[in-house]
């Protein structure tokens, strides 16, 4: 197969699963489609409705993105369209446009804008920067916008009817529903708990059941029966049945950087959902996931989705687990479940005119009571301070400010800060000899030097870089005027940047004026060009530089033969101070820079 193929297959993974279907795949793919568009007929509704638009684009959506999300996903699993969390944030990012006439019109330009995003992060291969949005970071987000998708549907469920609700913060709606309970439509609000009924006993019955469709489709019956709507049950209106119209997007530059805030929170959020549902699939199904191809995937769909009308969707996690458990087989099953909801809405749309809108109120509340990871939340909390307070800071940031974005750059910036601040920790120790045990060292706090002593192995560990050059500077001013050799061992230093450089060298210099002298040993190849690049070798001394080999703990004990020089030492008192200068430090491979240059003359 050639190369052309074979790149064409990785961007459109969909070749490959025709090239190796079997016939066998036929039935597992179209029962788990199915099974599937039961759910998310309901579920595509209700998130239109969290996002503040038409259900009808939840249909669109659930149709459009499913199968875009299908064919060119690394994952042949993930279902792709609406979203809670992401419909949320179009709420969220729309909120100011809604009342125009042209909404839709801006809603799918930022649609475009969240797949243009995307689509740029997979063609540069920025991939990974979507790692800097820690897990607390989508905890304390989902959490907190279960709250908000939860307080936002309370009016629905009891048949309040809120003037320019649309324009409205939830806190505002919360106050209105407060002063106005006297107005609860006691008909809608029974339906809505009708739905929230049936969901739960069709759950106790068997968690394959659709309760959300058969709440739904009972809620309906009623009002079809009883004419509810007489009695000011709100309905969802007509909705036409017809597939998805392709129509050309609006653009305007202007409008787009009013939008590009919100549209870049989206493509994160909904990058970060898409990746760690496909890899938890991945980790039972035994599918390799191209991360990278997954972001170019998720972009293309939500480029092309607009353009038939739909807002930005990502992977569903309750959807791809029903999808992967029904026994789907490959990615034909995703695209089977978007034209079955398409059937669904040509041949049935002219009946949910009699959908209540409290029965999918009353779907978006269970749906929101789920949304809490209860037992991940209690876990953080016990095993981690600091992702504690990312995850609180963020879920809290959610609910009280006026924009969800912001909640989400907020989180990611305090899990940041604190990721600066661990890394600004640098570890240096004290390495001496064990009493007792022969071959062993203790390694002991930097602070513990108290007396002058002849010879002081400073054990480093990690990357050295700006961060950290405060502390390193403290942490070894410690040692001047200690020790006449200082044996400075770098484990594990595969990097140090200009300023840790320039750190050192000033240490060497007290060390110098102090009649002392340093000895780097344990050191990688990396650090041996920045020290000889920055002449730090030079002022050292190129032989008192020790650089690693496959030699088991040369450069410790060369570095200690040639302290022994220095000093004069007689080679058995070297060996009795040092354990017979057999060092037990976790180096693998180490030998000087002097074996290195007399092997090569």
């Amino acid at each position: 197969m050639n190369t052309a193929v074979l790149k064409l297959e990785k961007h459109l993974p969909l070749i490959d699963t025709l090239r190796t279907y079997k016939k066998e795949y036929i039935k597992k793919d179209i029962t788990a489609a199915l099974t599937v568009a039961v759910i998310a007929v309901p579920q595509s509704m209700a998130y239109a409705l969290i996002a503040g638009v038409n259900p009808v684009y939840g249909l669109y959506t659930a149709i459009v993105s499913t199968i875009f999300c299908s064919l060119f996903s690394s994952s042949n699993h993930l279902i792709g369209g609406p979203t809670n969390a992401i419909a949320l944030l179009v709420a969220s990012g729309m909120k100011n446009y809604m009342a125009l006439e042209n909404a839709y019109e801006i809603l799918f330009l930022l649609t475009f804008l969240v797949g243009a995003i995307q689509l740029l992060f997979g063609v540069l291969r920025l991939g990974k920067l979507i790692n800097f949005v820690s897990h607390s970071v989508i905890v304390g987000f989902t959490a907190g916008a279960a709250v908000l998708i939860g307080l936002g549907q309370l009016n629905l469920f009891l048949g309040i009817s809120i003037p320019n609700s649309s324009e409205m913060s939830t806190l505002n709606k919360l106050v209105y529903i407060a002063t106005h309970l006297g107005t609860v439509n006691y008909y809608a609000l029974g339906l809505g708990l009708l739905s929230i009924f049936v969901i739960m006993i069709c759950k106790r019955i068997n968690k394959n059941l659709p309760g959300a469709l058969l709440g739904v489709c009972l809620s309906s019956a009623l009002v079809a029966m009883f004419s509810l709507e007489q009695f000011g049950v709100k309905l969802t209106g007509t909705i036409p049945s017809q597939l998805p119209p392709f129509k050309m997007i609006h653009f305007d530059l202007g409008l787009a950087g009013e939008l590009l805030s919100g549209a870049f929170a989206i493509a994160i959020i909904a990058l970060v959902e898409a990746i760690s549902i496909s890899k938890a699939i991945a980790s039972q199904s035994r599918q390799k996931i191209d991360a990278n191809q997954e972001i170019i995937g998720q972009g293309i769909t939500n480029v092309a989705a607009p353009f038939f009308q739909c807002f930005p969707g990502t992977g569903s996690f309750s959807r791809s687990a029903i999808n992967f458990q029904s026994g789907a087989a490959t990615r034909i099953a995703g695209i089977l479940s978007g034209v079955f909801v398409a059937i669904v809405l040509l041949f049935l749309g002219s009946y949910a005119k009699y959908i209540p809108m409290a029965s999918l109120a009353g779907v978006i509340l269970n749906i929101a009571f789920n949304m809490v990871n209860r037992a991940e939340i209690k876990r953080i909390f016990k095993l981690n301070k600091a992702d504690a307070l990312v995850m609180g800071t963020t879920a809290i940031a959610a609910v009280v400010l006026p924009h969800l974005d912001t909640a989400v750059y907020l989180g990611i910036a305090v899990s940041i800060m604190i990721y600066l601040r661990e890394g600004s920790k640098v570890h240096i120790k004290i390495l001496t000899p064990a009493q007792g045990k022969e071959n062993a060292f203790l390694e002991t706090e930097i602070q513990s030097v108290e007396e002058k002593a002849d010879t002081l192995i400073v054990h480093i560990q990690g990357n050295l870089y700006f961060g950290c050059a405060d502390e390193l500077e403290k942490k070894l001013d410690l040692l001047v005027g200690k020790a006449g050799i200082v044996i400075i061992r770098m484990k594990r230093v595969n990097s140090i940047d200009v300023t840790s450089l320039d750190t050192l060298k000033l240490f060497v210099q007290k060390i110098k004026e102090t009649g002392g002298k340093v000895i780097i040993s344990g050191v990688s190849s990396n650090v041996d060009k920045l020290l000889t690049e920055s002449k730090l070798a030079q002022q050292i001394g190129e032989e008192n530089i020790f650089i690693s080999q496959e030699d088991l703990f040369a450069s410790s004990n060369q570095a200690l033969n040639r302290a022994k020089y220095f000093l004069d030492y007689d080679i058995s008192k070297v060996k009795e101070m040092f354990s017979n200068s057999t060092l037990v430090f976790n180096d693998q491979f180490d030998s000087s820079r002097q074996a290195v240059s007399q092997n090569t003359n």
